[in-house]
């Protein structure tokens, strides 16, 4: 049985959207909205979800899309269209469709940065920030370690091939994983596809990422960052994450004074939202972000 309802969205240029919908329409409480990594879907939300929306003192509405070009969402034939400002307009066109004014916000990687990027466009519809492995600096050797993988990862014939796949890819960072959490992961990363599993993303994301120059300083985010101060915010660190540093957090702190922060043990880029300790974290940050509404 399907404890989520799948619900298509039109964007502007007519892709179909594809959003999993959580939880009481008419909760008395913030909604929440769940923004994914650059080749992540709407099914890494899927414990988290369940936790908010099925939380016996306060149930509340989790919206978790699927970008384009990523899960059941239209891929798009122009790839430059990959690229957070039309994700962003993406994610505004879903919460007009769904009536949603204000809720708060959980962006892993990518997804945090399209957070921090509607802070700036639309203040008003953050009433709370979860930054999950991302923040105001990127760190350039992350992006060369995406880089590497996105669009190239090798085909796998099952499933047991493809938890190997991740293995090598990202044992060095995830040090602590069980057998079943690396096949849950498996199943989020590729697709059943016929006799084939594919990736569940399209693999021209990888040309986004081809045509930055890595050589040059990246662009900072603190502006965009500094949209949140007026909300609670809350970043979560892998221990092993390449792509957020100890100082960047640190310096995010100083310039917010109420954020609060977690590392998580034994995990990298991005930590996974699963677990009865990080799950827990983020329900009681974002009940104090329905006390702060």
């Amino acid at each position: 049985m399907e404890t989520y309802d799948s619900i298509f969205v039109t964007a502007a240029d007519g892709l179909r959207l594809h959003v999993r919908d959580y939880g009481p329409r008419n909760a008395d409480a913030l909604p929440v909205i769940c923004l994914a990594g650059l080749t992540r879907s709407s099914g890494d939300f899927h414990e988290l979800a369940l936790a908010l929306a099925g939380d016996a003192r306060r149930p509340r509405r989790v919206i978790a899309p699927d970008y384009r070009g990523r899960g059941r969402s239209d891929y798009d034939r122009k790839w430059t269209n990959y690229d957070v400002k039309v994700e962003l307009g993406d994610v505004t066109q879903i919460m007009t469709a769904l009536g949603i004014e204000r809720a708060v916000f959980v962006g892993t990687s990518r997804g945090g940065i399209i957070t921090m990027a509607m802070a700036a466009a639309r203040p008003a519809a953050i009433a709370g920030a979860v930054l999950n492995d991302i923040g105001a600096v990127v760190e350039t050797k992350g992006l060369i370690r995406i880089r590497g993988y996105v669009g190239k990862m090798p085909a796998p014939r099952s499933y047991e091939e493809a938890v190997a796949i991740l293995k090598t890819l990202f044992s060095a960072q995830f040090t602590r994983m069980s057998d079943a959490d690396w096949d849950a992961y498996a199943r989020l990363t590729w697709k059943q596809e016929g006799a084939t599993l594919k990736p569940d993303y399209d693999p021209a994301l990888m040309k986004p990422l081809k045509s930055l120059d890595l050589e040059r300083p990246l662009p900072v985010l603190w502006p965009f960052f500094d949209g949140l101060k007026a909300v609670p915010v809350f970043v979560l660190r892998g221990q092993n994450s390449d792509l957020l540093s100890e100082e960047t957090v640190r310096v995010m702190a100083e310039r917010h004074p109420t954020l609060d922060a977690y590392t998580v043990p034994d995990q990298g880029h991005a930590p996974h939202l699963s677990g009865r300790d990080v799950v827990g974290r983020i329900q009681r940050f974002i009940a104090r972000c329905d006390n702060a509404a």
